[in-house]
């Protein structure tokens, strides 16, 4: 069971992993929803991207917000894996009117993302002491999104990343180095690495929106390491993702707002490198195995009360879905499509679902949520924020 959490843990971004495509990924720390909004809603934001965290699923969106938005988020993300591992998050911005945009509005932000593993004791199955392990890993950006018509706006968000992952072992994690203790944990040291997200937002109608990002382009991280033999260096992949989301509003009044956003979501390191064998048509239909499928619902009442709902499929890494226990005694994670073409899956179970509320105005709002419903293992995650989409309003100044 130590292990498999460990691998679990890697796997969603606290260390670096190998994906299904034998390719490692570095900062899956970029990885994580950063607000509590977002999460509620299993990252269905990219065709929305209305507030400060649009600096995270699409910059694109920050061209039609028109007032000084800000968040502070923070989630004692996976417990059910280690204690005293959490997330912290922050973003904020203005718009601005410059003078070589020829009119043309402009919005720039930042942003900070903090997570650490804090300081940790690595046993193996038979509970013998295998060392310790301190990770952290934080990055910074800028961001800035410009409105080229009423309908069509583009972003562009430049980060620095840096991964700390100090493991206290008189060996080596290197795949080419002596061969580690069982423990799933692949390699150690530190790294700092540039990259870059781009995006576009479009609105053909008032009430349908969609948004296109990629995100966390860039060279690999170069990690610097120390064992016994001396110091070594190894690459890791930027967790390079694409995202493609739509946001329809088909009820809008001062009493009620409903918001529906589909989205897909798709990993792009390592795509298509298993070709032993393969057809073209099999490995296009693996790599949509591996897309993430999503769906976000809100619903806002008086403007001061939010309920969303997130339906979140990971098939691949085994989050989300329709759940399902096996005679066997462990669970399986299926998509909607299994579900509709294919029998004896087992015994349902539940729904991989997100859920959040939120609470307030556009001057100043407060939001929870939890995702633990799409892990397989016992996990609290709550995260918490506090946003504001109008700190001029906060202190009396019209938007």
């Amino acid at each position: 069971m130590r292990r498999m959490a460990i691998a679990a843990l890697l796997a969603l971004g606290a260390s670096i992993v190998s994906s299904a495509q034998a390719s490692e990924i570095g900062m899956g720390v970029l990885m994580i929803w950063p607000t509590a909004r977002s999460t509620a809603l299993a990252s269905a934001m990219t065709g929305l991207a209305d507030e400060a965290d649009a600096t995270y699923f699409n910059p694109a969106g920050l061209a039609f917000q028109t007032t000084a938005k800000a968040d502070l988020n923070y989630g004692n993300w996976l417990p059910g894996l280690y204690q005293g591992m959490y997330y912290a998050s922050a973003a904020g911005g203005a718009p601005l009117r410059l003078p070589f945009l020829h009119g043309r509005n402009a919005f720039v932000a930042g942003s900070l993302t903090y997570m650490t593993v804090g300081e940790t004791d690595i046993v193996n199955e038979r509970g013998d002491f295998l060392g310790r392990v301190n990770a952290w890993r934080a990055s910074a950006a800028l961001h800035s999104g410009i409105a080229l018509s009423q309908k069509v706006g583009l972003g562009l968000t430049v980060k620095l990343a840096h991964s700390e992952h100090a493991l206290d072992y008189g060996w080596s994690w290197a795949t080419h180095r002596p061969d580690p203790p069982e423990t799933g944990l692949e390699a150690g040291g530190t790294a700092t690495c540039a990259a870059f997200d781009a995006g576009v937002h479009y609105k053909p109608l008032p009430q349908l929106s969609v948004g296109l990002s990629v995100a966390n382009l860039g060279p690999a991280m170069s990690y610097l390491a120390h064992d016994w033999l001396g110091p070594y260096t190894y690459e890791a992949d930027m967790p390079r993702m694409a995202r493609l989301g739509l946001c329809w509003m088909p009820v809008e009044s001062h009493l009620v707002r409903l918001r529906i956003m589909p989205e897909l979501d798709k990993v792009l390191v390592g795509m298509f490198s298993d070709t032993t064998g393969k057809s073209f048509g099999r490995q296009l239909t693996e790599e949509w195995q591996d897309v993430w499928k999503v769906v976000g619902v809100e619903t806002t009442a008086f403007g001061l009360v939010s309920l969303r709902l997130g339906y979140f499929e990971d098939l691949t890494n085994q989050r989300g879905g329709l759940v399902y226990e096996k005679q066997s005694g462990y669970t399986e994670h299926y998509g909607l499509g299994d579900v509709l073409t294919r029998k004896n899956l087992g015994k349902f179970e539940r729904v991989g679902l997100c859920w959040g509320l939120g609470f307030g105005s556009d001057k100043l709002r407060f939001d929870f949520s939890s995702d633990a419903a799409i892990y397989d293992f016992p996990t609290k995650n709550w995260k918490f924020q506090l946003v504001s989409n109008d700190i001029g309003g906060l202190f009396g100044r019209k938007s």
